[in-house]
């Protein structure tokens, strides 16, 4: 209807032009400025559907794929993807847009399997448990103390695996208390030493301790702190041959309030870098090959390390490569910020 009317008034105007130019065209002063007068609106019309054209290449049509996306998403559609645009005003919106989808579709798929992977995490225990009994049930085994061990151990591997989906749970829904307290770090060090300085001798690794200022104090929950610090010392020890070593260090961060950097770090067998994104998604484990036999993990470990050095404020990150080592850095806050418990 728009172009119908649109070409009405510029036929209307054209034969008006030509009509005046009949009449007038032996003034030639006169013909001029009618001329100017009823060419303008046809000049102006043009020069507003080109605009119009061009405004809408640059803004219209990738507004219009946005929203289009938007809508497919909101309808659980999170494969799509917005078309890549050079324009300064829209690569930006697209990029992250398509980042943000791409995530979404990412947990959306953690999501589905973390049913699946809980399943298959407690079938193996279960059916150790359910083999044990029906076999002293049957007569097969006796019921010695022996057999009453394994079962029991099967038991309190449920149970960890329980209170670790547990303390994932609430950590990442912000329900996780936290117990602030004042400490020495060279305190932790230690206390972290004597734990794993046993196992690291038994192994036939060095197990070193690098302190930047023997007397520093952070404000933290010095339980959760030990777990997470205890798991990833854990993690190095089951992936460090013989001859090899594993450290921890600290540093003062004076940068920005101030913290504390922790690493932990060993010449293990590293991790490879198509890995690397997901080594803190639930259930993830690295190559059993490269582990020691018989320490394999729950793969919820270095999880619950990130929701818990999150809910202090701070950071984790990872660097590593394949037949080198592994470097895990926490940096945290001196003091827990405001809010968190």
């Amino acid at each position: 209807m728009i172009v119908v009317a649109l070409a009405a008034i510029l036929l209307f105007i054209g034969g008006t032009a030509a009509v005046l130019y009949l009449l007038f065209s032996e003034y030639s002063g006169i013909r001029n400025i009618w001329l100017l007068v009823c060419g303008a609106p046809i000049a102006l019309l043009i020069i507003i559907i080109v605009t119009a054209s061009t405004m809408y290449m640059r803004y219209g049509a990738p507004l219009r794929q946005l929203f289009k996306a938007l809508d497919a998403v909101a309808k659980g559609d999170l494969s799509v993807r917005v078309p890549k645009d050079d324009s300064p005003q829209f690569s930006e919106l697209i990029k992250r847009f398509n980042k943000m989808a791409t995530e979404l579709e990412r947990a959306d798929q953690q999501r589905r399997n973390l049913t699946a992977d809980i399943a298959h995490e407690l079938r193996t225990p279960l059916h150790i448990i359910q083999g044990n009994l029906e076999g002293i049930q049957d007569g097969v085994y006796k019921a010695t103390p022996e057999h009453i061990n394994d079962t029991l151990e099967e038991t309190k591997l449920l149970g960890r695996l329980v209170n670790d989906l547990q303390t994932l749970s609430l950590a990442e829904t912000g329900q996780l208390p936290l117990h602030p307290e004042r400490f020495v770090v060279a305190d932790l060090a230690a206390d972290l030493t004597a734990s794993f300085g046993a196992q690291a001798a038994a192994l036939g690794i060095a197990l070193k301790t690098s302190l930047a200022e023997p007397k520093q104090e952070m404000r933290a929950d010095y339980v959760r702190l030990n777990q997470v610090l205890s798991n990833l010392i854990s993690n190095a020890l089951r992936y460090t041959p013989e001859g090899g070593t594993v450290s921890i260090e600290t540093e003062w961060i004076a940068e920005e309030g101030g913290g504390v950097r922790f690493r932990v770090s060993d010449t293990g067998a590293g991790i490879p870098a198509e890995d690397l994104p997901f080594i803190f998604d639930r259930f993830w484990r690295g190559d059993r090959a490269r582990a020691r036999e018989g320490q394999a993990s729950s793969g919820l470990g270095l999880a619950i390390a990130r929701q818990l050095i999150q809910a202090h404020g701070g950071t984790i990150e990872v660097e590593s490569e394949v037949g080198v080592g592994t470097t895990f850095v926490i940096e945290l806050p001196g003091e827990i910020p405001q809010g968190e418990k």
